[in-house]
């Protein structure tokens, strides 16, 4: 069967074509307006740094850059690795006519798409302070764009990047905000752009640019490790499986929209406000007669005749009552509004396939159409599903809760809630700027 995933220029063997993936832009290149105007920087960091340049303030822009961090270039073997570790490899540098050896970083603002030739690894300012080679004289910050800048790395300027670093720098620091790219987005209105307004509540959770396709997210490696982590994946071949099952809606368990969906039909039946006994009994009977449906009338469905079945079916009964007491949370917490209720979780994981598909690229298991494609499906299962974000984002909050939260109403809830509420009222968010349907 074909996958629908898959990108028609992958390779076997879990590998992709890298003839396919090739094009020109390997290091960031942005060119000052050529009349003289005012450079559009790509984000909000990068027009701070502008502005800094622009007032000689090379103390500021290092103060800005020890918040933030900076990516360098890795060469990427003819294996598709690079060659060591993010820790071990080497600065890339470039020669000066006049002899000096420049070692170039980067803002996340400025990254090109990704390029089969270079990865870009995430650094602090610390990092480069303690690790960048004795030969290297000058440190060249967004080379080749309006707002470059030139520091020099002697042993005192090095000691000023660590006391920025210790004193501005927090690696939790950077999440909790929305971050829109002012250049190089999708085009409004398509779904790919909805697509990857799908992913908002972890790109506002990890403070990533939400709007961008030219993904490196927490650097190469970070971005390997985060899916090890979190979600078991060590290759090509598992980011392709995980994907599709995550955009089929097939990771969250089953039982969570089947006991929804019993509430459903009863309110089309009866009304909208469903008694909650009469729910559990309906999800109660609507189990048994599937354990008939695929078991064949002797299959053991009646109380009493299967422990593990009985079991199953208190769980579910129970399940109820856990929806109800979330449902009151989020109406107390104007997440659903006074009479509203969630009929499918199926945003948690359609969410989440939003942000696969880039963490996907970012690990370099995922081709750029390959991951184009899966942020265009994730736009279609919401849409067929939800008729508004903040419906989606209902859906999303309530799989969370039930997949990590045990109703502690703890940081599983009340920081999706702080994104739910932020994304519901942010000017800048894509909530505001990208119509649902």
């Amino acid at each position: 069967m074909h996958d629908p995933l898959h990108d028609e220029h992958a390779a076997p063997g879990g590998a992709y074509d890298i003839e396919a993936e090739l094009h020109d832009e390997v290091f960031p290149d942005f060119p000052a307006p050529a009349d003289g105007s005012p450079w559009q920087a790509p984000a909000d960091l990068e027009e701070h740094l502008y502005e800094l340049c622009q007032e000689d303030d090379a103390y500021g822009y290092l103060r800005a850059i020890a918040v933030e961090g900076l990516y360098r270039p890795v060469p990427v073997t003819e294996a598709g690795r690079t060659e060591r570790t993010d820790s071990e490899s080497e600065l890339l540098t470039v020669d000066l006519p006049d002899g000096r050896k420049v070692a170039q970083v980067y803002t996340a603002g400025v990254l090109p798409r990704p390029h089969p030739a270079v990865v870009y690894e995430y650094v602090t300012l610390d990092s480069l302070a303690h690790g960048c080679p004795d030969d290297v004289d000058l440190l060249v910050v967004n080379a080749a764009t309006p707002c470059q800048q030139f520091f020099l790395t002697t042993d005192d300027e090095r000691e000023v990047w660590s006391d920025l670093h210790d004193q501005y720098h927090r690696a939790d620091g950077l999440g909790n905000r929305i971050d829109t790219r002012r250049t190089g987005a999708p085009e409004a209105g398509s779904r790919l752009l909805h697509g990857l307004a799908c992913g908002a509540h972890l790109c506002f959770t990890n403070g990533d640019a939400w709007n961008t396709v030219d993904w490196h997210g927490a650097g190469h490696h970070n971005e390997i490790g985060r899916l090890e982590e979190w979600w078991g994946v060590h290759d090509r071949d598992d980011w392709l499986s995980l994907q599709e099952r995550l955009l089929t809606r097939d990771v969250s368990p089953w039982y969570w929209d089947f006991v929804l969906d019993a509430r459903t039909a009863l309110a089309r039946r009866y009304g909208p406000r469903v008694d909650a006994e009469l729910w559990r009994d309906r999800v109660e009977a609507a189990l048994r007669h599937r354990v008939v449906e695929t078991g064949g009338p002797g299959e053991p469905h009646r109380p009493g005749e299967d422990p593990e079945l009985d079991q199953f079916v208190a769980h579910l009964r129970g399940l109820v009552g856990k929806v109800l007491r979330y449902e009151a949370r989020f109406r107390a917490d104007e997440l659903l509004p006074p009479d509203g209720h969630v009929g499918t979780v199926a945003a948690w994981d359609i969410g989440r396939a939003s942000k696969m598909a880039r963490w996907g690229r970012g690990a370099r298991y995922a081709t750029h159409a390959e991951m184009i494609k899966a942020l265009e499906r994730a736009s279609e299962a919401a849409r067929a599903t939800y008729t508004s974000w903040e419906g989606f984002s209902a859906g999303y909050v309530l799989g969370r809760c039930l997949h990590f939260d045990e109703e502690s109403f703890g940081s599983w809830y009340t920081d999706v809630l702080r994104a739910h509420r932020a994304l519901t009222t942010d000017p800048d968010s894509p909530w505001l700027t990208v119509p649902f349907q």
